[in-house]
């Protein structure tokens, strides 16, 4: 039996006797569903059998893009919001053992929450950020997938929270910025739009791959992935985030400075273009 705040309940229960409780042992994805349709469910996919393959999971032979878009349509519809919906799929490590797991099989379990709006809007209420400097993202492989390891970006939040700033931007161990709390970061300088590359050890996000793909069809403006110093921050046009339930998301002020929002709105329409094609 285990002890749970008191009360002695059955070992075996998933709820607080898990590898991906006890050892932060999982990966998961979360999506954004649309009129019953998994929006860029190619990328969801094959970004988590990355990560289980990075972390070294089993992958079952009935994991497959059908089975995968199947639990989280099946799930929002037995929420009934399959209309629009936020899915979360998690996938942890089954069995025992401490640091070496007595097996590379897995379980599985999906979540979804109703979300307010079907297609990407974009918000022009006041949006502050802050650099977080009380811990930093190392480069490496497991800092680009979605592990269930999430402490900085728990204590970079509740900073934010308690300074009354809306978001914070993350460092990597070279003391660069490579993402927000919850997405990626983007930055317009004149006809310049830049992220940081993977390889800073930032989120391989989904959202990203799709903003970089229509960016790259804007004449004049030149896309490239490189390398943002704090001091370049101040020398922005626009900042903005990007993750797939919230599309895009323009950071109005850092510190003294403040941005403008047009060329973000103006991605959210050619956003919202690409997804009514796809559905």
């Amino acid at each position: 039996m285990l002890n749970h705040n008191g009360k002695f309940i059955p070992e075996s229960d998933p709820a607080v006797d898990n590898r991906g409780l006890l050892f932060g042992d999982g990966v998961y994805e979360t999506v954004r569903v649309l009129d019953g349709k998994v929006l860029f469910l190619e990328d969801h996919y094959f970004r988590l059998m990355a990560g289980m393959r990075i972390v070294r999971m089993e992958i079952p032979m009935a994991f497959t893009m059908e089975f995968f878009e199947t639990q989280l349509i099946e799930t929002a519809k037995n929420e009934d919001c399959s209309d629009s919906a936020r899915v979360r799929m998690t996938v942890f490590r089954s069995g025992a053992g401490f640091y070496l797991p007595q097996t590379n099989e897995v379980q599985w379990i999906v979540s979804a929450q109703r979300l307010p709006s079907g297609l990407y809007c974009i918000s022009q209420e006041r949006y502050e950020v802050e650099l977080f400097k009380d811990f930093y993202v190392t480069r490496q492989l497991l800092s680009s997938i979605k592990n269930t390891n999430k402490l900085i970006n728990v204590t970079a939040s509740i900073f934010a929270n308690e300074n009354g700033y809306e978001n914070c931007l993350l460092m990597n161990d070279s003391k660069n910025v490579i993402e927000a709390i919850n997405g990626n970061l983007f930055m317009l300088v004149g006809n310049r739009l830049t992220t940081p590359p993977v390889s800073e050890g930032c989120l391989n996000g989904v959202m990203r791959k799709q903003i970089l793909a229509i960016a790259r069809t804007i004449e004049g403006l030149e896309v490239i992935e490189e390398v943002i110093s704090p001091f370049d921050l101040q020398k922005a046009d626009e900042l903005f985030i990007t993750n797939v339930i919230m599309g895009v998301q323009p950071i109005t002020q850092y510190r003294k400075k403040s941005y403008g929002i047009e060329f973000s709105q103006g991605l959210v329409g050619k956003l919202n273009a690409q997804v009514r094609l796809g559905i």
